[in-house]
């Protein structure tokens, strides 16, 4: 939903940012899906952040020097015969109006108008190789000063990424950001819980993702942030497993990634849970390392924190319990230092989380890692995923595959678990798995 006070306020702060510069910000192009068919039209995260323009073949133009328009906007024209087809466009008079554009333009007129904007700007904030075409028309701008600087303006001669102010802007969360991505978690919680409550074995791995689906869209949400991932028995060790058409058995874990948009802002959730209900002796030992591991990372993810050494403590506990385990060799700093946890866990604990699952701003100052800060959100999602090929274990061992991810907003004093509903306990997930009937299942 679009509320232009709050992009309003964005705005400025990055107009006062941008001191002497021109931001040129395009959408993302719609994407053909098949032939003639399309998919849904998402906006690209950072013009939405500052606009909330929701629609394709748009340009923003932010000139902060510019004596009348700091603001514009270049959009698709009105077009009636299109709008039967495709829906309302908010056109020229719209974003002025609805979208508080200091002046818009057909986008037609992008090549004939945009160079007002960039005379007297010495640096252009645009991000190269995303659009190849778009690219090539920004460079022509650029070329065509320095080869008639006799005749023009002095113009940018130089080129930044946005994200140097921008990425910035959108990694320490509002108030009215984090309203979204507490209902966006919130609903994603109840989804995974219903999850849980219908699975059984026998159902197919779709079914549970169409309930997951259907709670998501059902309770507000957009739709998934990103692409489900429901694996069952083996499938739960592929990472970003997204098939999600194996028939589920008796004593298989189930693993659900997904998480719901709401006003474009994303939330991760992760859980694994038994299909019958009750955790083999090798599963339970396995989710509860992860779990353990887990439970800590979210405690250690607090205001001047670094995600590495969050990271750092995950593997230590996870190897330490691996090798309790039998199921790495010894001893614990060796096998850290030779990295051969690895082959049992091969990602990191988390990312930011925002408008983009994987959401933007730097990991780093130079060659140190940054310090978490109030308002910053992120995942922590430590896992152990043993294939079912891995001759390495005893076969008990293998096609077990468990995550544990929450979304968790650090604070002035520590943190809040935004998707601390959705349950994690061992007692908790054998309580609810197979406790109510799916709906519309045939099983």
């Amino acid at each position: 939903m679009h509320r232009p006070s709050i992009h309003q306020s964005r705005r400025r702060r990055y107009l006062a940012a941008l001191g002497m510069d021109v931001a040129v910000l395009p959408a993302s192009p719609a994407r053909v899906r098949s032939n003639d068919s399309e998919y849904r039209y998402r906006p690209d995260s950072d013009l939405y952040y500052l606009t909330g323009f929701p629609e394709p073949e748009a340009v923003a133009v932010f000139a902060p020097n510019h004596p009348e328009h700091q603001f514009v906007l270049f959009v698709r024209p009105r077009d009636p015969e299109r709008e039967v087809w495709d829906g309302r466009r908010a056109g020229v008079d719209g974003a002025v109006a609805q979208y508080g554009a200091d002046i818009a333009f057909d986008i037609n007129e992008l090549d004939e108008r945009l160079p007002a904007y960039l005379d007297g700007c010495g640096t252009l904030h645009y991000q190269m190789g995303r659009d190849e075409a778009f690219d090539r028309r920004v460079l022509g701008h650029l070329n065509s000063y320095r080869t008639s600087r006799r005749n023009k303006p002095a113009g940018p001669t130089s080129i930044v990424e946005p994200g140097e102010i921008l990425h910035e802007m959108r990694l320490v969360k509002s108030e009215d950001e984090l309203e979204l991505m507490r209902r966006a978690a919130s609903i994603s919680c109840a989804a995974h819980s219903e999850a849980m409550a219908a699975c059984r074995p026998g159902m197919f791995e779709y079914e549970i993702e169409a309930l997951v689906e259907y709670a998501f869209r059902r309770n507000g949400a957009v739709g998934p942030a990103y692409s489900s991932i429901v694996g069952s028995g083996p499938n739960a060790t592929i990472l970003h497993y997204v098939e999600n058409n194996r028939r589920i058995e008796d004593g298989d874990l189930v693993l659900i990634d997904a998480g719901a948009e709401v006003d474009y802002f994303a939330s991760d959730v992760t859980r694994t849970w038994p299909a019958n209900g009750t955790f083999t002796r090798e599963q339970r030992a396995i989710y509860e390392l992860v779990l353990e591991a887990q439970v800590e990372a979210v405690a250690a993810t607090v205001p001047g924190a670094r995600m590495q050494d969050v990271h750092d403590g995950v593997v230590r506990t996870l190897t330490a319990g691996l090798v309790r385990l039998g199921l790495l060799e010894g001893p614990v700093d060796e096998a850290i230092a030779n990295a051969t946890y690895r082959k049992f866990y091969m990602h990191k604990t988390g990312h930011y989380l925002g408008l983009d699952v994987h959401d933007v701003g730097k990991y780093k100052d130079g060659e140190v890692w940054r310090a978490l800060a109030p308002g910053m959100v992120v995942t922590v999602e430590p896992g152990l995923y043993i294939a079912e090929d891995c001759e390495d274990v005893a076969p008990e061992w293998r096609g077990i595959g468990v995550r544990i991810e929450d979304d968790v907003l650090v604070t002035a004093t520590g943190n809040e678990v935004l998707s601390a509903a959705a349950p994690k306990a061992v007692a908790d997930i054998e309580r609810l798995v197979g406790s109510r009937s799916a709906v519309g299942s045939g099983t």
